[in-house]
């Protein structure tokens, strides 16, 4: 099988790029990506036999489509800002396409894919992605499904725990500070509740959690969980749900104040004399702050809960998955957690082993024994246990 990268040269990319040069059934891997110059420190940790190098203007449609047809399969790993292009070449190039970006932008576009018969798979990567893979499963295991809280994230090891924060970066920090600016919803007692942006950090929501092997994690909202309910057909059914970032305990404590104070805003206040927002500010002053060491390792950490009915009793599934940093190719866990699953589904549809068309969710349409193997053959396994 033939398959493209796009954007392949980032740290995701590398973890994909990797992942399928190591697949016997992968013949040849296109590495797309704007600018190439990174492409001879590639040689380090992937074997670059079957890898060839092609530079891409993803903001050029003609471009996407020339580089998609002839391809089996492609991985969209490109700024969120090209996702939408990256999705209508794949439906112009008949070719299926897989991403690890939300997949709202892209719905629309899921009558042309189904006329098409083009599969596209958005959310495919760690958070979103296994999770849901995780959570279609738990459905198909409880006869009524009642609860399903999922919790996930990207913290240093306790040893490189070095600044108040007790965090590093593992991946853009733009977009983990704009995470901390997006509502969240949940259901409770059924009801969907709201939580502002503003909110985050200070709701009664928020909560710690054991993870084995490492203790108390803090669990703060991010994400809509009663739109991945209403997308299983579990509306009115699931009593309860939520989506979590887990951090180590203090990260509210943290940015409960600077929220307030208006750090994290995007309005420009200084004038012409500094051309930066709050926000830019942020970012320009702890990105290098919040480095990794040549030798310090991120760990992700994932535990999803299901509760709900089986065979008439009460049963709560409960999974875990702990990543760690490859310190020999320098690949982040987060890097590990999003590009293999990407590199995974690709393969699967690149073999036809997924074949539905239009826009589809990993929770419906990945199947999971395989998936799951495929993960543990990879080193990523997920531990589970049903009580």
């Amino acid at each position: 099988m033939k398959i493209a990268v796009l954007g392949a040269l980032g740290m995701q990319g590398r973890a994909a790029l990797r992942d399928l040069a190591r697949s016997p059934h992968v013949r040849e891997i296109l590495c797309a990506d704007r600018d190439l110059r990174g492409w001879e420190g590639l040689a380090a940790g992937i074997d670059t036999g079957r890898i060839t190098p092609v530079p891409l203007d993803a903001s050029s449609p003609a471009e996407l489509v020339g580089l998609l047809r002839g391809v089996d399969a492609a991985i969209d790993l490109l700024p969120l800002a090209f996702m939408e292009n990256a999705f209508e070449a794949a439906i112009e190039a008949r070719v299926p396409l897989v991403s690890t970006n939300y997949g709202g932008p892209i719905r629309r576009l899921d009558a042309r894919a189904r006329q098409r018969g083009v599969s596209l798979m958005p959310e495919c990567g760690l958070d979103p992605g296994i999770d849901l893979v995780l959570c279609g499963e738990a459905v198909r295991r409880f006869d009524e499904l009642r609860e399903i809280q999922s919790y996930c994230g990207g913290i240093p090891e306790r040893t490189a725990c070095t600044n108040p924060l007790n965090y590093k970066i593992s991946w853009n920090f733009d977009m983990v500070l704009r995470t901390q600016k997006r509502p969240s919803v949940f259901l409770v007692d059924g009801e969907r509740v709201e939580v502002p942006a503003e909110r985050q950090h200070e709701t009664e929501l928020i909560h710690t959690v054991e993870f084995p092997g490492l203790g108390r994690l803090e669990a703060v909202p991010n994400g809509d969980a009663a739109f991945y309910v209403d997308l299983l057909g579990l509306a009115g059914r699931v009593r309860h749900a939520g989506r979590w970032a887990l951090r180590w305990p203090g990260w509210c404590a943290f940015w409960r104040p600077l929220k307030r104070l208006g750090f994290l805003s995007e309005e420009r206040r200084f004038g012409p004399e500094c051309p930066l927002t709050p926000h830019e500010l942020m970012v320009r002053l702890l990105e290098p702050q919040l480095q990794y060491g040549d030798h310090e390792k991120d760990l992700v950490v994932m535990l999803n809960r299901f509760s709900g009915l089986k065979d008439g009793r009460e049963r709560t599934l409960t999974t875990t998955l702990l990543i760690e940093r490859d310190l020999s190719s320098g690949l982040f866990a987060m890097n590990l957690g999003v590009g293999i699953p990407a590199s995974i589904v690709a393969q699967m549809l690149a073999a036809r082993r997924i074949t539905a068309p239009g826009v589809l969710n990993p929770a419906v349409h990945v199947p999971y024994a395989p998936f799951m193997a495929e993960l543990a053959a990879r080193g990523l396994t997920v531990k589970e246990s049903f009580t």
